[in-house]
């Protein structure tokens, strides 16, 4: 596997105020892939590192939006200020306008995921991906809420003590093999 320096994970440290925890460069570069290879414009709710990852100047990146509670990408034209608890507070200008939606949420809660869930529901249109990060143990309450199921893909994320797992509305292009950099349980 060729080593790539991922720019915003450089520049940008976690911040445990806000229970950040970055996935692996190698996990933001399929991401990044699956992303561009499904939408032209997606909101990418409380995921920074993936929406900074986009290639500036990509038609996706332009059109795509950061949805997040941390004021430090405030000044950046398509970040939008987004506290899970207030779904209802979203703009209405983006409601039904998103061909996907990336979620990767602070707390791994039934309750959180329930506010993210209707979030999910305001911004995407109809047909559209969603793409999630949680605990394996949250796919039953994730399927009912999103109508999503585990990827075979499962994040690296270096600084966070638990596995995480992907989960789609969809079958995905990128998220379907093994991460090389978390083997299969099995």
């Amino acid at each position: 596997m060729e080593k790539r320096n991922n720019g915003f994970l450089a520049r940008h440290a976690e911040n445990e105020n806000f229970n950040q925890y970055w996935y692996s460069s190698h996990t933001i570069e399929v991401l990044v892939q699956e992303i561009s290879a499904v939408s032209k414009r997606a909101a990418f709710l409380s995921t920074p590192s993936v929406y900074f990852s986009l290639p500036k100047g990509s038609a996706v990146r332009d059109n795509s939006y950061l949805l997040d509670f941390d004021q430090q990408w405030a000044k950046h034209p398509n970040f939008v200020l987004y506290d899970f608890n207030a779904p209802e507070s979203l703009p209405a200008s983006l409601h039904g306008s998103f061909d996907c939606v990336v979620i990767d949420p602070p707390f791994i809660t039934q309750e959180v995921w329930q506010k993210y869930a209707s979030a999910v529901h305001l911004l995407l249109a109809p047909q559209g991906k969603i793409i999630l990060s949680t605990i394996s143990e949250n796919a039953a309450v994730l399927h009912k809420l999103l109508g999503v199921t585990p990827q075979r893909f499962r994040p690296s994320i270096p600084n966070l003590v638990y596995q995480y797992n992907f989960f789609a509305n969809y079958e995905t292009q990128f998220l379907c093999e093994t991460n090389i950099e978390v083997p299969d349980d099995d």
